[in-house]
């Protein structure tokens, strides 16, 4: 009966130990995972913003940290920061502490130098690290690189906690500083280069323009002289009927020539045209730009060529001898309408052709040319062979 007793305690006590360490084990279990779901958060957290960090310099929004003026500034300031680092990384020149009272085997000497290797060896993976940060960075990923290299810093000082052995904080700023005037440096270079591209093209279609506009005078000269020497020949002919078809087709001539030499002297002077592409840009957004081109629409097809997959549709051609001031002030106009806040370069509206129509009315009186319906034969075609079917907005 006793053993009996005693073998139900023993399996009882077995029980609760079992019990026990279950418990302990599920404990350990929900720690962990607890830890687990931490760092995921904190990561999907950092994608999020690394989203929409990308996608918010983009669209040219990017906040510098260091406020400079053009990018050989920040590279000038980059080289003084790389040398302050280089300085620290001399021997005691600051970058890394460790213990000073340490012995090995009773020998401050040995403690010394094992200090002084650890500490090399603690850098070297720190500076590594940073590094390779700053060769992979890219500006939207400033945020997660530095949150990168001080997690690398603090896994350093815990790793390095039995002798004291930490990267101080003058030399990990100096590297954080590095890594924000390396993203400062990176985007600046972007938007200058980005600046050049849209300079060249400025210039390039301004090139275009004086090409026609001398091309358009010569040719108009030739005619005139055409028809200078056919006036010569009925001279004494006694033809007045001719002759005076002649005088009036001159005079046209002549006025084209005028018109021309206005045209060349007055760069204020050219269309203000309002299209749209509904295949790739949607329904209710317009762009407004103007052309010093003699022809229009060779601008308007130029920009339906290759940067979309689309031709433009025209809806609102006019001429005026200030067509950009009309720009500027249709562009003022619809400016809280802007589909690019940030770049005031980008000329696209959330606009119908209509609410274009009444501005450029009030502002220029008449319009040579307005076309309410977008025909945008290539999207319906395309839409038709698909099988897609184009919205109600888009069919307006």
């Amino acid at each position: 009966m006793v053993e009996l007793r005693e073998q139900a305690d023993r399996a009882l006590q077995e029980s609760e130990a079992q019990q026990r360490r279950a418990k302990d084990e599920l404990d350990s279990l929900r720690a962990e995972l607890a830890t687990v779901t931490a760092e995921l958060q904190e990561a999907k957290q950092s994608v999020v913003e690394t989203r929409e960090a990308a996608l918010l310099q983009e669209v040219g929004v990017y906040q510098y940290h260091h406020p400079l003026d053009d990018a050989l500034a920040y590279k000038t300031e980059l080289a003084k920061v790389r040398d302050l680092m280089k300085a620290m990384n001399l021997k005691d020149g600051g970058a890394v502490t460790g213990a000073t009272d340490w012995t090995v085997n009773g020998s401050a000497a040995q403690g010394r130098a094992m200090v002084r290797e650890t500490s090399k060896l603690m850098l070297r993976a720190y500076n590594a690290e940073a590094d390779n940060l700053v060769r992979g960075l890219k500006p939207y990923k400033l945020q997660s690189a530095c949150d990168r290299l001080n997690k690398v810093v603090a896994t350093i000082e815990k790793l390095g906690k039995t002798v004291h052995i930490r990267v101080t904080p003058q030399y990990h700023a100096l590297r954080l500083q590095e890594l924000t005037l390396t993203a400062d440096y990176l985007e600046k270079v972007a938007r200058e280069k980005e600046l050049e591209r849209e300079e060249k093209a400025r210039l390039r279609e301004e090139r275009r323009a004086q090409e026609e506009i001398e091309r358009e005078r010569s040719r108009l000269e030739k005619e005139r002289q055409h028809y200078l020497n056919a006036l010569s020949k009925l001279g004494d002919s006694g033809d007045t009927e001719a002759i005076e078809r002649l005088r009036a087709e001159l005079a046209e001539i002549d006025a084209a020539i005028e018109d021309v030499d206005y045209r060349a002297a007055n760069i204020r002077a050219g269309y203000v045209y309002v299209i749209s592409n509904i295949g790739a840009f949607g329904p209710d957004v317009v762009k407004i730009g103007m052309t010093r081109r003699l022809d229009p629409m060779d601008r308007v097809r130029e920009l339906g060529d290759a940067s979309v997959p689309f031709r433009f549709d025209v809806h609102a051609l006019q001429f005026s001898k200030d067509a950009v001031g009309i720009e500027s002030r249709l562009h003022a106009h619809f400016a809280a309408r802007r589909v690019n806040q940030v770049n005031q370069r980008r000329e696209f509206f959330y606009a119908t052709p209509t609410e274009v129509r009444e501005q450029l009315l009030s502002l220029a009186g008449d319009i040579l040319t307005f076309e309410e319906d977008a025909e945008a034969l290539e999207y319906r075609q395309s839409s038709r062979l698909t099988g897609r079917v184009a919205t109600p907005s888009a069919a307006a």
